[in-house]
């Protein structure tokens, strides 16, 4: 069934008769409209002269003067006597994925031809991608007395909550290749879309959600996160850059996360073990323009923010089956090196005084890790959380570099991404992976729950973390985003 509240374009597409029926050689079905001129986005389909060959195209139809056109795709070739089936519905889908990919970080990006066939909801599919290539064209193309207009009504029936299984399943059609750079075209279009209403002082809808989903299978559970920079919340609004420069380095990035969560049901007498334990946790910041122009018009893609605290919280939805929440990690106990050095020191002055002084001195040296790992139960929730800390040991996501690191990096996370000791990746990210994060919670269950399945909630919230890498400056923010997704566990012996 397509989306409501939306144009069906595939519906549209579907409706019509053969070819060589068509009453005229073109038709079209408005998307939007701009009220204060009656100005329309519409798309419009075309037969060749010959009845051979079929093209679509967005144009704007204003009130009074001649159409613009804005875009259009390639020609399919069609036979007079057929309809529009399946197979023209699957170049044009094609045509969409391309199109979309080129208003992406890298112009072109080739691909495999995409099968579609067999998609349960390719109407959904479908309509999707068609508005999200109709999305990019207002962002690029459409003039600016109605783009703002067109985004806004465009951006309403995408972010339609009905549309979020579509969502999962266009990422599954597309394959994680694929998936990463549609993303990264998306959100470099909400980038420069919230970026020019910023700079026109015009209203947004932020926070943006995150775009996100969830997949249960094969004993894993796994959430695909994706959020373009400009849309995070930023922690101090009263600490907001003016360096132009800086802010294009800041802004135009994009961030992405997987996280991964193995599962292993154990059935005792009397109940059932249900253990969980982090698999994978991936977070990047990845660029949205070449660095040729983000080091023209920024300060090179070093100048970005970092992750400084994820935090993690599982809560399963069958409360009155759970029995009790375990963790197996511990409260840090760290040990500490203590060295004790004693001094004694003595004069003679005679024949006034004796004088004998006696000092001791005590150093105290323990050894500190970058990121913190903790576990902690509310309720029935388990909660994991990662914090970053600075060589001074303070939190970073919550505190300010030293106002003298200019003259002690180390403190200041200079050169963050090149140095030995950075605790990052060199492309900036982070890893969390089994082997030194491998910690598990187990739910005890009660035997009555076999035989159904339990649904849990995933709910992060990530702070992401400027400090001045190579750049001379006192600016340092806190942006944060969080996301929601729901996994399932069936409980069968």
């Amino acid at each position: 069934m397509a989306m409501s509240c939306s144009p069906d374009i595939c519906g549209w597409l579907t409706g019509f008769s053969r070819l060589d029926e068509w009453s005229e050689n073109s038709f079209s079905l408005n998307i939007c409209t701009y009220k204060s001129t009656n100005d329309s986005l519409a798309v419009i389909i075309k037969r060749s002269p010959k009845n051979q060959s079929l093209s679509f195209s967005f144009i704007i139809n204003p009130d009074l003067d001649i159409p613009i056109s804005l875009w259009a795709s390639n020609s399919f070739k069609i036979k007079p006597h057929s309809t529009l089936n399946e197979d023209i519905l699957h170049d044009f889908f094609n045509n969409i994925v391309s199109s979309i990919l080129k208003y992406g970080p890298h112009g072109k990006y080739p691909f495999d031809t995409i099968s579609v066939e067999s998609c349960d909801n390719l109407p959904d599919i479908f309509n999707l991608s068609f508005l999200t290539l109709a999305f990019l064209v207002c962002v690029y193309e459409t003039p600016e007395k109605t783009r703002h207009d067109f985004i806004k009504t465009i951006w309403s029936y995408i972010s339609n909550p009905k549309t979020c299984e579509a969502k999962k399943q266009l990422m599954l059609v597309l394959g994680l290749n694929l998936e990463e750079q549609w993303m990264r075209s998306v959100n470099l279009g909400i980038t420069n879309w919230i970026v020019e209403l910023k700079a026109s002082n015009k209203d947004f809808l932020s926070p943006l959600p995150s775009f996100s989903y969830a997949i249960s299978a094969n004993m894993l559970w796994k959430v695909q996160q994706y959020h373009p920079m400009v849309a995070t919340i930023t922690e101090n609004t009263d600490n907001l850059s003016k360096d132009e420069r800086l802010n294009f380095s800041l802004n135009f990035n994009h961030f992405e996360s997987v996280i991964q969560f193995r599962y292993k049901l154990s059935f005792e007498e009397d109940w059932v073990d249900v253990k969980v334990n982090v698999d994978n946790i991936r977070c990047d910041l990845i660029r949205l323009v070449s660095e040729t122009l983000m080091e023209r018009r920024g300060y090179s893609s070093d100048e970005k923010h970092f992750p400084s605290r994820i935090s993690l919280q599982l809560t399963p939805s069958l409360q009155s089956e759970i029995l009790s929440v375990t963790v197996s990690k511990s409260t840090d106990n760290p040990v500490s090196e203590i060295e004790v050095g004693k001094t004694l020191e003595s004069s003679f002055d005679p024949p006034k005084s004796i004088s004998i002084t006696i000092s001791s001195t005590e150093t105290v040296t323990m050894s500190l890790k970058p990121w913190k790992f903790e576990q902690s139960i509310y309720g029935d929730s388990a909660i994991f959380n990662w914090f970053l800390h600075d060589a001074n040991g303070k939190e970073v996501f919550s505190s300010k570099p030293p106002k003298f690191a200019f003259w002690r990096p180390i403190s200041w996370f200079q050169n963050r991404y090149r140095s030995p000791y950075r605790p990052f990746t060199r492309d900036g990210g982070v890893i969390f992976a089994g082997d030194e994060y491998g910690e598990s919670v187990c739910w005890k269950v009660s035997e009555g729950a076999i035989g159904k399945t339990i649904q849990f909630e995933i709910k992060g919230k990530i702070w992401l973390t400027y400090w001045p890498n190579k750049r001379r400056t006192f600016h340092s923010e806190t942006r944060w985003l969080e996301f929601k997704e729901l996994v399932y566990l069936s409980i069968e012996k």
